[in-house]
């Protein structure tokens, strides 16, 4: 009777031992991320933009922990652990095998690694990507690099593959924006009126942001600059430069603007163009 029930708690704790420690490593590894992330949430605003190390570094821990804990659940099956034992001797075959299977994924390790240490972009980042491709950076993980665009979809990019595009980054050290505003007149139209009105328009929106020096202020530089880019087929290109202290703010005010300048232009007569074809009718010569 003692042996049977020594032989069923020993098939017991062979088999329950390496089942329990798997089962342990995913709840750590989920309870793990439920708090440090939420921390990591509750704490953005003294983070402020940078986020980026810490999320990185939950990623890095939570496969740490699943590493530590299949590692113990396979040392604590014997015959695992021969099997093991016997790969080790072997480790360095078995290391340029792994090495060559996956390339890929240790590739984008490294780039996560080299995005987190040299910081290209950053968590909360507006990016533009191939001209295509824009939104803000969501998170940075041990493979890929997840960007929300301005529609709330995922685009989903491998490290090793945005670590190699040229990216442009509206938040990289200086978040402030310049953006051009330009409107067309017509020849007949004045000017100096268009030119003041898109002045006004531009220096009384709440989130026009005034870059100018006190150098600038003491020599009296416009606070918002205002000149004739072109001669067109039927319109005077007027643009103004259009500061703003970040993107958001950017899109928004240039977007009130034209529907602001197009009103006072209404309202003061200035004509903004639009093509005229001139339409000759030629008789046929009568033979």
């Amino acid at each position: 009777m003692n042996e049977i029930f020594n032989e069923s708690l020993y098939k017991i704790l062979k088999f329950g031992v390496p089942l329990a420690i798997v089962v342990i490593t995913f709840i750590v590894a989920l309870l793990f991320n439920k708090f440090y992330f939420a921390f990591l949430r509750k704490r953005a605003a003294y983070l402020k933009n940078n986020p980026t190390k810490y999320s990185f570094l939950g990623h890095f821990l939570t496969a740490m922990i699943y590493i530590i804990g299949f590692s113990f659940a396979i040392i604590s099956v014997p015959q695992l652990k021969t099997i093991a034992t016997s790969l080790l001797a072997g480790a360095s075959i078995l290391a340029l095998g792994v090495t060559f299977a996956s390339q890929q994924a240790l590739s984008n390790i490294i780039s996560g690694i080299f995005i987190v240490i040299f910081k290209p972009f950053r968590v909360n980042d507006r990016l533009i990507i191939r001209d295509t491709m824009s939104g803000i950076v969501e998170d940075i993980t041990l493979r890929h690099t997840v960007i929300r665009n301005f529609e709330n979809r995922r685009i989903i990019i491998p490290n090793s593959v945005i670590s190699n595009e040229a990216v442009t980054n509206s938040d990289l050290k200086d978040e402030k924006v310049c953006r051009f505003l330009e409107m067309g007149i017509s020849y007949d139209s004045d000017i100096d009126t268009a030119k003041k009105i898109m002045f006004e328009e531009v220096r009384h929106h709440p989130d026009y942001f005034d870059v100018r020096t006190e150098e600038d202020i003491k020599n009296n530089t416009p606070e918002v600059t205002v000149r004739v880019l072109s001669m067109g087929d039927s319109s005077v290109n007027l643009r103004a430069w259009v500061w703003a202290e970040n993107s958001p703010k950017s899109f928004v005010m240039h977007c009130d603007l034209i529907e602001s300048i197009k009103k006072r232009f209404d309202r003061e007569g200035v004509e903004i163009p639009f093509p005229h074809r001139t339409i000759v009718e030629k008789t046929p010569k009568v033979r």
